[in-house]
């Protein structure tokens, strides 16, 4: 975490700065396509989402570790505890572990309700048990708190132009988009830790089976049964992002470019996988980092033009002009606002974390 973020957040406090900082090296280390994306948010709004997507990488990757042969009842128990860890967080505001102390502070600064974390923590403990979907209906069910909880919380950071509850089924969608597109490029993976996202009536529609995926990866042959299955789930996953889409213009002008670019860097991964001829059995495909790079940089110039208009509305205007997210201060903090002070740039020491814990490295 950047001092210059922390101090636009009004983070002061030396723990919650560590804390915040070492939720954003999770994100820069483990979510590339979501890291670069959240480069271009103010800089005052990036110490939440890095607490948000923190505490949910710590998660799934006690899900999801490479060592996925421990008991289930280990892992439970990491999860139980990392629950218990949350519940207190949430409940008294703080918390001796750093990434349940950022998100316990980031929930109160922006008023996120807790449900939306519990729902998070029964889907990550439900991996555990559930190791494949009969059904997409099924697959959405689990997917309400493994990805469309996470729109949800993310939605009063970013802030809204209309009524928040008009804009949440978008946000939850995104959320929902982004998981699917992670399940198709990630199925050989997912495969190996004994997990099956594609739903079993899509993949028995094409004549296909666990067993059939677990040959061809292990024998890295191609199957037109298995690549049919594969094209029908791009274009379910495509239809998630046209049912996202318009929630883009319901976000507050200056977050828009940071959630569009996301919106065509994770479309960008299903083009891959579509381009290189759904290999996703095999080897995972990777975005060119140029037309990385490309996107990323009209999102820059999205953010220029965001803040610009934003400058000159408020100039003018007599009042506000939209809707912004409004964080509680800390009770240590003084509400009245003070010029900014300078200060020398921050480098906080992660501060004992557990080993972090999942996502997407695009």
């Amino acid at each position: 975490m950047t001092g210059r973020e922390l101090d636009a957040a009004g983070i002061t406090d030396p723990a919650l700065r560590a804390a915040y900082g070492r939720c954003r090296e999770l994100n820069a280390a483990h979510g590339k396509t979501y890291f670069l994306a959240t480069r271009l948010l103010p800089a005052e709004r990036r110490p939440a989402v890095h607490a948000l997507y923190g505490f949910a990488r710590w998660a799934d990757d006690i899900v999801d570790s490479l060592d996925h042969r421990a008991a289930d009842g280990r892992r439970g128990a990491h999860l139980a505890a990392l629950q218990r860890r949350m519940d207190s967080g949430l409940r008294e505001g703080g918390s001796d572990e750093p990434v349940v102390l950022a998100l316990a502070d980031t929930a109160r600064r922006y008023a996120i309700e807790h449900s939306h974390f519990r729902d998070f923590m029964a889907a990550m403990r439900s991996d555990l048990v559930v190791s494949d979907y009969a059904s997409y209906a099924d697959l959405r069910a689990y997917m309400h708190g493994s990805a469309a909880v996470i729109g949800l919380q993310m939605l009063p950071v970013l802030g809204t132009v209309v009524p928040r509850e008009e804009a949440e089924p978008h946000a939850a969608a995104l959320g929902v988009a982004f998981q699917l597109t992670n399940f198709l490029r990630d199925v050989g993976e997912d495969l190996d830790r004994g997990r099956v996202y594609l739903p079993a009536d899509l993949l028995a529609g094409h004549g296909v089976d666990r067993e059939l995926l677990r040959r061809c990866r292990d024998t890295g042959r191609q199957d037109r049964r298995v690549l049919a299955a594969l094209r029908e789930f791009e274009a379910l996953t495509r239809r998630a992002y046209r049912e996202a889409e318009p929630g883009l213009a319901m976000l507050d002008p200056v977050s828009r470019p940071c959630i569009r670019t996301a919106f065509l860097l994770y479309g960008s991964i299903l083009d891959a996988v579509a381009r290189n001829g759904y290999p996703v059995l095999h080897r995972r495909a990777v975005v060119p980092r140029r037309e990385r790079a490309t996107v990323a940089a009209r999102g820059l110039v999205s953010v220029a033009g965001a803040r610009m208009r934003h400058r000159i509305r408020s100039a003018t205007a007599p009042g506000p002009v939209h809707l912004r997210p409004h964080p509680t201060p800390h009770p240590t903090q003084h509400r009245t606002p003070r010029p900014p002070q300078p200060q020398p740039p921050h480098q906080p020491t992660p501060a004992g974390a557990a080993r972090p814990v999942t996502e997407e490295s695009a």
